[in-house]
């Protein structure tokens, strides 16, 4: 499978507890880092429940 690279552009604060637990999982845990994962569904589904608060590097 493909790589994907994630990076945090907006702040957790006053996110909702789900969301936070989606970046923690995701390994976001500061803005601007920039981390890479497996592009598999269960990955991509979570940058959809936080799309408001990361975006796809290329």
């Amino acid at each position: 499978m493909a790589t994907i690279k994630i990076k945090q552009v907006k702040s957790r604060i006053g996110a909702p507890a789900d969301q936070k637990r989606t970046l923690d999982a995701l390994g976001l845990r500061k803005m601007n880092r920039v981390i890479e994962h497996e592009e598999t569904p269960s990955i991509l589904g979570m940058i959809e429940k936080v799309k408001h608060l990361v975006q796809i590097v290329k």
